[in-house]
C-alpha cells in the first residue's frame, strides 16, 4: 500500500483480484478433488492433484504438480524475504530492533535486514535435515498464534475505525461487504482454528509454545521496555523507497 502510486485504484484492483484467485485456485481446486474422490480416502491415494490429473489422462501429472509446488514455494519465499527484510528495517528505524538493520544498499534495499532473513532460512534448511520429520508442523504451528495477533488487531481496529468515522464511511468508495458482521465472523473463525489446534495432538504443543512466546514478548515490552519505540518513524523511512509513507 505504501509503495503504490495510486493506492485507491491499485488496492481496489488487488483486493478484487485476490478474491477471484482464492475462489478459483483454492476453493475451486478443492471442489473438483472432493467431487472425484471421497474426502476420507484422500490420504490413501497420495497427492490428490496428481491423482486427479492422472484420472483425466494427463500422464505427466506428477511433474506438472511438482513444478507448480516448487514455483509457488519460491514465490512465497521471495515474498517472505521481501516483507521480513523491510519489517526489520522499520523496527530498526523505530528503535525496536538493532540500528544495524537500518543500513540500506544504494538501491534502497534493506541490506542487513535481508541478510538476516536469509540466515534464518539457512538455519531452517539445516534443521530440516537434523530435526524430526514433523519439524515443519511444529515450527509452522508455533507461528500460527503470533501470526494471528495482527489479524485480530486489524479486525478490531477496523470495527473501532468505522465507529469513529461514521460520517466518512457513508461515502467511502470501496466498502467492506457486510461489515462489521464480517469482522465478527472472521474473529470467530480464527478462534475456532485455535480451538481446533488445541484438540489436535500434533499442534497442541505448538499452540502452547505460541502462548508462551506471546507471554514472553508481552513481559519484555511492559516490564523491561524492550521494543518500545522512542519516536515514530514516519519521517525516517524515506531512504528505503521513493514513497514517503512506505
Amino acid at each position: 500500500a505504501g509503495e503504490a502510486k495510486d493506492p485507491r485504484h491499485t488496492l481496489k484492483n488487488a483486493i478484487q483480484n485476490i478474491i477471484w484467485r482464492i475462489l478459483i485456485f483454492y476453493i475451486g481446486a478443492i471442489f473438483v478433488i472432493v467431487t472425484l474422490y471421497p474426502w476420507n480416502e484422500l490420504d490413501s491415494i497420495g497427492s490428490p492433484f496428481v491423482a486427479t490429473f492422472a484420472k483425466i489422462g494427463i500422464t505427466a501429472a506428477a511433474g506438472i504438480i511438482n513444478f507448480v509446488v516448487v514455483t509457488a514455494a519460491l514465490s512465497g519465499c521471495n515474498s517472505g524475504i521481501y516483507s521480513a527484510g523491510r519489517m526489520l528495517y522499520t523496527l530498526g528505524v523505530n528503535g525496536q530492533a538493532p540500528k544495524i538493520f537500518t543500513k540500506v544498499s544504494g538501491n534502497g534495499v534493506p541490506l542487513l535486514g535481508t541478510l538476516g532473513v536469509l540466515a534464518g532460512l539457512v538455519i531452517g534448511v539445516v534443521l530440516s535435515y537434523i530435526a524430526p520429520k514433523n519439524l515443519f508442523v511444529y515450527v509452522y504451528s508455533a507461528s500460527v498464534l503470533p501470526g494471528m495477533v495482527p489479524w485480530f488487531v486489524i479486525l478490531i481496529s477496523q470495527i473501532r475505525f468505522r465507529k469513529m468515522k461514521k460520517a466518512e464511511m457513508k461515502n467511502h468508495p470501496f466498502k467492506m461487504p457486510f461489515a462489521p458482521v464480517s469482522n465478527y465472523i472472521t474473529i470467530a473463525f480464527l478462534i475456532a482454528v485455535l480451538i481446533g489446534m488445541w484438540f489436535n495432538d500434533e499442534t497442541r504443543m505448538s499452540l502452547v509454545a505460541g502462548i508462551v512466546f506471546l507471554g514472553l514478548v508481552t513481559v519484555c515490552y511492559f516490564v523491561f521496555g524492550i521494543g518500545r519505540s522512542a519516536e515514530p518513524a514516519a519521517s525516517k523511512g524515506k531512504k528505503i523507497l521513493d514513497h514517503p509513507q512506505s
